[in-house]
């Protein structure tokens, strides 16, 4: 009787803000309950790591993105002011997603990760030369340079808008 092979151990990776900007710049709202769904069936991912900023008052988001499977890493905020003197949240979670993802590495057999962010080209080589680099969604049109020698791995979200699009309903978010 021949052997079955396990399925990989997949983990992903995801730049929430990335994300969830890049979505919006397309016109769009993400449906995050969908997505992790997306992410389960169509990339076998067992744990969805999440990289969020954390506001006090998002605690209701935070609670339902955990009822949905995410495993949540906060960083801090820092209210920033832009040029045009008007103020908004900073949440930069570049490191955390790169160190949590060699902190997980022997736990995983392949990666997925979720950004269009240059900042995480040398987590996505390192990936790439171990062989652990499943895939990478992109979540705008536009994304860097540096990451377009690995086009065999990269996805556009766009190509599952309609599995992962959220509804449009007045007062009830959609992720």
């Amino acid at each position: 009787m021949a052997k079955t092979k396990a399925r990989p151990n997949v983990y992903a990776f995801i730049d929430s803000q990335n994300l969830n900007l890049g979505v919006k710049s397309q016109g769009w709202k993400l449906d995050f309950t969908k997505f992790h769904r997306l992410l389960k069936d169509k990339y076998q991912v067992k744990k969805a790591f999440l990289f969020i900023g954390f506001i006090p008052t998002n605690a209701s988001l935070y609670t339902k993105l955990q009822e949905d499977g995410y495993v949540l890493v906060y960083k801090p905020v820092l209210l920033a002011k832009h040029k045009t003197k008007k103020a908004f949240v900073k949440g930069n979670v570049d490191a955390e997603l790169v160190l949590h993802a060699m902190i997980q590495y022997r736990n995983y057999d392949q990666a997925v990760i979720v950004t269009g962010d240059g900042d995480f080209h040398c987590l996505v080589e390192y990936l790439q030369s171990q062989g652990k680099l499943k895939k990478i969604i992109v979540p705008n049109l536009k994304y860097s340079s540096l990451l377009r020698q690995y086009a065999k791995h990269i996805v556009n979200i766009s190509q599952f808008k309609n599995k992962v699009q959220g509804q449009k309903k007045r007062g009830i978010p959609s992720g």
